[in-house]
C-alpha cells in the first residue's frame, strides 16, 4: 500500500534534479490544460430594475430583422470559436499532455528534456488523440448523467495519459481496461491525495499563482507521476519502462 508522504518525497527529489526543465514543462500544462477564475460584483435592486427598463426601450427602437442579424452573426462567430478551440484541444492540446507526463514519468530515471513534449506528434499520433478524445467524451457523458458518475469516472481513466506517454501504440481499449485495474480500488486514496495539495494552491493564489508556477504545479505533476510508477504494477502484462 502506498502512502502520499512516499510520493511527496520522491517528487521532491525528483524536483530538485529537474527543477528548471519541471517548471517550464508544468507551465506548459497549465496552460493547456486550462485555468479557470471567478470574480462577482453586486448592484442594488433599483439599479437593476433602471438598467433592464433602458435596455428594454433601447431593444423596442431596433428593427427585429437587425437584431436577429446580429443574433445569427453573433451565434456564428461562438460556433467558429468553439469549433477552433475544440480542433486546438483534439490535435494539438491533447497530445501535448501525453508528452508533458512523458517528461514527468521520465525525471523518475534520469533528466529528459524538455522536447519530450512533443512526443506523441511524432509517435502513434492518431492513436494518441483518439484514446485521449474518447477519454473526454466518455466523462463528459458520464458527467451528463449527474456530476459524482462524472468525477468517479474521470478517476478512473485518470492513468490514461501516463499509459500512452510509455505505450503510445496501446489499442484504447486496453489503455482503458489498464487505468480501470490501476485505480481499481484506488479512486479514494488518489481523491484524497488531490485534497492535500489545496493548502498548497490557497498559498499559490495568495502570491497571484507565482507559488503555482515555480513550485506547487510541478511538485503537484511528479507526485502524479510517483503515484503512475506505484500503481502500474498492478497491471498485468507490465508496462514497459520508457527507452
Amino acid at each position: 500500500m502506498w502512502s502520499r508522504s512516499e510520493l511527496k518525497s520522491h517528487a521532491k527529489e525528483v524536483l530538485k534534479a529537474n527543477y528548471w526543465r519541471a517548471v517550464l514543462v508544468s507551465l506548459i500544462l497549465m496552460f493547456i490544460g486550462g485555468s479557470a477564475g471567478s470574480g462577482a460584483s453586486g448592484a442594488s435592486s433599483s439599479s437593476n430594475r433602471s438598467s433592464l427598463s433602458s435596455l428594454k426601450d433601447a431593444l423596442s427602437s431596433f428593427d427585429p430583422s437587425v437584431i436577429a442579424a446580429a443574433v445569427s452573426i453573433f451565434i456564428a462567430i461562438f460556433l467558429t470559436i468553439f469549433l477552433i478551440s475544440l480542433a486546438l484541444q483534439i490535435l494539438v492540446f491533447n497530445p501535448l499532455i501525453v508528452g508533458c507526463q512523458r517528461f514527468f514519468v521520465k525525471c523518475r530515471s534520469e533528466q529528459p528534456t524538455v522536447g519530450e513534449v512533443a512526443f506523441a506528434f511524432k509517435t502513434s499520433y492518431k492513436n494518441v488523440i483518439k484514446t485521449i478524445f474518447l477519454m473526454d467524451l466518455f466523462t463528459a457523458l458520464w458527467t451528463l448523467l449527474f456530476i459524482i458518475p462524472g468525477i468517479v469516472k474521470s478517476y478512473e481513466y485518470r492513468m490514461i495519459p501516463y499509459i500512452l506517454a510509455e505505450n503510445p501504440d496501446l489499442n484504447y481499449k486496453e489503455a482503458f481496461a489498464r487505468s480501470k485495474a490501476m485505480m481499481n480500488g484506488e479512486k479514494w486514496h488518489a481523491f484524497v491525495l488531490d485534497l492535500s495539495f489545496i493548502g498548497w494552491e490557497l498559498l499559490g493564489a495568495l502570491t497571484c499563482c507565482i507559488l503555482n508556477v515555480f513550485y506547487v504545479n510541478p511538485y503537484y505533476y511528479l507526485t502524479c507521476s510517483e503515484l503512475y510508477a506505484t500503481l502500474k504494477q498492478k497491471v498485468e502484462p507490465p508496462t514497459h519502462d520508457i527507452a
